[in-house]
């Protein structure tokens, strides 16, 4: 038997294996094709519910940050440390921010929760009040959801005043 034709007949083999098993876990005795798309209806469900979720968390961050009164840019004066996970799989990270200004000030710091591949999973927003001049004060974002993989942080937006 030449190497083609036995790459051919182990390839369908493999096809076999795989239509068979599928349609076995079938629930209702279907075929393996309506597994495959019960399945990818399921998986196309799961990500809407999620681009719900976040673009919900993203539309209360931009709501709680507009309320935040004459703000100015202060993304520079914010540090994320190393997102982890707390005891409820929420994602959470310390927000360091340093006031270089001679008057105490309040912040209002977006954070982003990331993917491995950079896509948003949640965004949250700390406010961190009564900052003393020349003074740095930590914070905790924590996510709005249970967040698994790797998870990664960034300032989005941060407001001073």
């Amino acid at each position: 038997m030449t190497r083609k034709v036995a790459r051919g007949l182990c390839a369908v083999l493999l096809t076999t294996a795989v239509m068979s098993t599928a349609a076995a876990c079938s629930d209702d005795g279907g075929s393996a094709s309506s597994t495959a798309s019960k399945a990818a209806s399921a998986a196309a469900s799961a990500a809407s519910r999620g681009a719900d979720v976040v673009a919900s968390a993203t539309a209360a961050a931009g709501e709680k940050l507009n309320n935040f009164k004459n703000g100015v840019n202060a993304k520079s004066d914010v540090e994320l440390g190393r997102p982890s996970t707390d005891g409820d799989g929420r994602a959470t990270v310390k927000a360091t921010v340093k006031n270089s200004s001679d008057s105490a000030k309040s912040y209002a710091v977006q954070v982003n929760f990331l993917d491995g591949s950079g896509n948003l999973l949640d965004t949250v927003v700390v406010t961190v009040d009564d900052v003393g001049p020349k003074a740095s004060k930590d914070a905790t974002a924590r996510s709005n959801r249970k967040l698994s993989g790797d998870v990664k942080a960034e300032v989005g937006r941060a407001l001073r005043h």
